[in-house]
This record gives C-alpha cells, sequence and structure tokens, in this order.
C-alpha cells in the first residue's frame, strides 16, 4: 500500500501540488431480509478502488478509479491536478487548511466475531425465527425481519507525511410487524424503525437484540394500535424516547452544525443551516440541561472511527454546553476559516467520493431523571416511541415528525395507548422547552446508517446517543 500511495503523492507533487491525499477503500456489504416466513433477500456486494485528491494553484482537485494499478494512478493523479487547474480558474479564494501533524496508525473496529464469518444458515435462522413469532397474531398481515453487515478496509496516505490504515465494521438488525383491519394499517418496529439498529461492533451486537424475545409484544402492540383511539391535536407536555429523540437530535441538531452548510458550500441536496457564525458562543440553543457533543471515539457509535478522511484523529467537539450553542462539524478548510483546528468530521461514502463534512456521532448528554419518575411527575401528557416519519426545512428550523405509537400520561401514569401521533415545533424553541433528561441508565447509542448528502449523494453511517426526555408545550396532533 505505501508503495501505491507514494506513486500518487509523488507524482501530484511533480506537477505543482501544494497538498495531496489518496484514499484506497475497499468496501463490503451484506444484506439478509426475510418476509412472512421466507427470504426475500440475500445479497452480497464488494467495491475497491481509489481516490486522489489536490490542492494545485489553491483549488481542489479530485479522480478517482477502480483499476487499482501503477499506469492508473498516475493518469488519475495527473487528471485531479488539471481538474484543480481548471477549477483555480474561477476560484473565489485560496483554499487553506488548518494545520495538522503527520500521523502514522491503525485503527480496527473492536469486536468479537465478525459478522461475515458467521453462516447465512445462522443468521437466516434467527431472523425466520423472531419473524415467525411476529406471525402468530393473526392480524399481522406482513412480517419482516432484517440483517445488514458492512466492512471498510481503507488507507490513507497524504504529502504531509500520514499514511493511516483502518477496518471499520458496522452491522445491525431488526424486525418489523404490519397490521392491517378494516383500512387501517399500523407499524410496529424493534429495536427502531427502518430496519432496526446498527452499531459499529461484530455479530454480538445483534444477538444482543433479543429478536425472538421482543417479537411477540411487538406483533400485540401493532395489533392494539388497530383499535386505540387517536392522538388529539393539542398543546401538551411530551416524554420522548431515545430512539425517537436520536433521530430529533440528527435532523434539528445534527445537519445545522455542519460548517460547509452554513457557508452554503454544501446545500444543493440537504439545504444550509440557521446556525450562522455569529451565533457561535451566545446564542440560545435550548434550555441550560441541554448538552451535546459530536465524538468519534464513543464505543458502538456508527460516527465511531480511529481517523477521518483527512487523517485527522478522531475527537469529541462540544456542540451545545448548558443550553449554549459552542461548536461545529467541522474540515481543515472550514476549520481553517474560523482560526481553529478540525473536530476531525471529514468523511467520504467510498474510494469514488470526495470527503464531505459529515455527522459522527452526535448525541444528547443524559440528565439526572429516572423515566418513571419523570412519568410521576407529568401530570398530563403523552409518551412518544418509535419514529414512523418526519418533515423538516432546509435550515433545520421547522420540523413534524410522527411516531408509531404513543401512551396517554394522566395524573403521574401512563395509560392509555394512541395511534398516528405527531408532533411539531421549531428547532430552539423546541430544545427551549426540555426540562428533564433520563440519566445514564437509560442512554443509549442509536445507529442511523442512512443519512445522505451532496450531489451526486453519498449515504453515511452516524450515531446518537439519548435517553428520554421531557418538553413542555408542544404541538401533537393526528397524522392523516
Amino acid at each position: 500500500m505505501r508503495d501505491l500511495t507514494s506513486i500518487a503523492l509523488n507524482l501530484a507533487k511533480l506537477k505543482g501540488a501544494s497538498y495531496a491525499d489518496i484514499r484506497i477503500v475497499n468496501q463490503k456489504q451484506e444484506s439478509l431480509e426475510v418476509k412472512n416466513g421466507s427470504p426475500e433477500q440475500i445479497k452480497y456486494s464488494e467495491s475497491l478502488g481509489f481516490g486522489v485528491r489536490v490542492i494545485v494553484d489553491g483549488a481542489w482537485g479530485f479522480a478517482s478509479s477502480s483499476r487499482l494499478e501503477k499506469k492508473e494512478i498516475e493518469r488519475v493523479t495527473q487528471l485531479a491536478v488539471r481538474i484543480a487547474r481548471a477549477s483555480a480558474t474561477a476560484k473565489i479564494a485560496d483554499v487553506v487548511l488548518s494545520p495538522l501533524e503527520p500521523v502514522q496508525a491503525n485503527y480496527k473496529t473492536p469486536l468479537v466475531q465478525d459478522p461475515f464469518e458467521v453462516s447465512i444458515t445462522q443468521k437466516l435462522d434467527l431472523l425466520l425465527k423472531a419473524e415467525a413469532l411476529l406471525r402468530k397474531e393473526q392480524q399481522v398481515k406482513v412480517a419482516r425481519g432484517s440483517m445488514t453487515a458492512w466492512k471498510e478496509e481503507k488507507t490513507f496516505a497524504s504529502t504531509e507525511g500520514s499514511f493511516i490504515q483502518q477496518q471499520i465494521l458496522h452491522c445491525g438488525a431488526g424486525i418489523m410487524a404490519t397490521a392491517v383491519q378494516d383500512g387501517d394499517v399500523q407499524v410496529r418496529s424493534y429495536p427502531n424503525s427502518f430496519r432496526g439498529n446498527f452499531a459499529s461492533n461484530g455479530y454480538e451486537f445483534i444477538e444482543s437484540l433479543q429478536l425472538t424475545e421482543n417479537a411477540e409484544r411487538v406483533a400485540s402492540e401493532a395489533v392494539q394500535l388497530l383499535s386505540a383511539d387517536r392522538c388529539l391535536s393539542e398543546v401538551t407536555t411530551v416524554i420522548i424516547d431515545g430512539s425517537q429523540l436520536a433521530l430529533q437530535v440528527h435532523e434539528s441538531c445534527g445537519h445545522p452544525i455542519e460548517l460547509d452548510r452554513v457557508f452554503g458550500t454544501e446545500a444543493s441536496y440537504a439545504g444550509t443551516s440557521f446556525l450562522t457564525t455569529d451565533k457561535l458562543g451566545n446564542f440560545k440553543y435550548g434550555s441550560p440541561i441541554v448538552n451535546i457533543v459530536a465524538d468519534a471515539i464513543t464505543e458502538g457509535g456508527l460516527g465511531t472511527f480511529g481517523f477521518d478522511d483527512e487523517g485527522v484523529l478522531a475527537q469529541r467537539v462540544q456542540i451545545v454546553k448548558d443550553g449554549i450553542f459552542v461548536g461545529y462539524l467541522t474540515s481543515r478548510e472550514t476549520a481553517a476559516k474560523l482560526g481553529i483546528t478540525s473536530g476531525g468530521a471529514m468523511r467520504a461514502d467510498g474510494w469514488n467520493r470526495i470527503p464531505l463534512i459529515r455527522m459522527i456521532n452526535v448525541s444528547l448528554e443524559p440528565g439526572d431523571w429516572g423515566l418513571e419518575d419523570m412519568i410521576a411527575d407529568t401530570d398530563e401528557g403523552l409518551y412518544l416511541e418509535t419514529n414512523k416519519s418526519w418533515s423538516i426545512d432546509e435550515k433545520r428550523l421547522n420540523f413534524q415528525f410522527g411516531t408509531e405509537i404513543a401512551w396517554e400520561i394522566k395524573g403521574g401514569k401512563r395509560g392509555r395507548m394512541l395511534k398516528n401521533p405527531t408532533y411539531t415545533s421549531i428547532t430552539p424553541q423546541f430544545w427551549g422547552s426540555c426540562d428533564a433528561i433520563a440519566n445514564r441508565n437509560y442512554w443509549k447509542m442509536w445507529g442511523t446508517p442512512n443519512c445522505g448528502k451532496g450531489e451526486p449523494m453519498q449515504v453515511m453511517h452516524t450515531g446518537h446517543g439519548a435517553s428520554p426526555a421531557r418538553f413542555r408545550d408542544i404541538q401533537v396532533g393526528v397524522m392523516k
């Protein structure tokens, strides 16, 4: 690998690049899905290639190829240089990178058992057993189980002297029951919606999800929702479970702190941000108990790694401290504009994509409440669980979320089940209304493997830690 990376770096410097890096990436993915007693999908894919990024005449150039051989590396490197020179004719200002010490390092996801070494038969057997339990309820018309694993082996080298090799593995699974009656359709998912929960871990994580142990409860709740009362439209208190709050953090906290969105250099797919740089250090983002961090070091998070795709060491960055907005997700280029060093948030979806600022593990820090104590302290409200839908504007201010299920809270006790709940608010008002957060015992890292950004779109895996939290005076209503 050193010989291959040296070809690109030496040639880039010879052709006039002030900076260059190369990433050689081998990606593997395996997906299994079962439906109503039969395997529906068994899919395996693998992709190998490299990408070269250069700065020439103060502008970026990037090119890539799937042919990992000397002549092709030379061709692609020269193409990247030509692209940079062409880009320089239209540049507004020279690219400046924040300083970075060169690194020689290796990183590997901690795990006990590689899911790619577990037999297809064993994995299908687990899914089919869980899915069969879902169908014990007569009104469950569609029962699904799914499991996915990804492995990425990549080498990064730069003209600054860094050489980093990483092996990162992600996996997860989930089940879903769809109940139908008289034209009504209700869904319950476990451990989360949209194919389950995922972690940077081995097959032992999938086993820890206890899919079969939870299947009958999931199916029963889907059926109960068919006859449940609808959520009314009102302003009330809501307690939001950790899985839904993880998506809330993702959409209303994670995306607006991406500094390229703030500067408008990456806006075409997912919009910009309301968190402009004049707000840094003084904007009231939430109540004093709201603390949000971005880190790539928490074990098990989908945003956990050793180094980002610019060779920046994984680290922890405070985003909101005691309710005040204090930090961004940054790259070396955007960090230099603020006079700081990069927080290590540049990641690319494969060898043929240029790195973008992406969420790592953006998490709400736990509070000091027990969940039952929080419910007991609530005279009237709703407990909301498991995402069903979401919508948020391009600046990440106005939003509406729907969940699969809710329970009414009356006199400090959880009561009747409600279906089709939604809630809506404006980001700073919402987080400003937070008056209780459950403690570390309820805090959990949730994996989101389908975050889209950029054109051509890049799909990234992100992590979000959260425990249930309470919010006052929130508009809830019926999802039609």
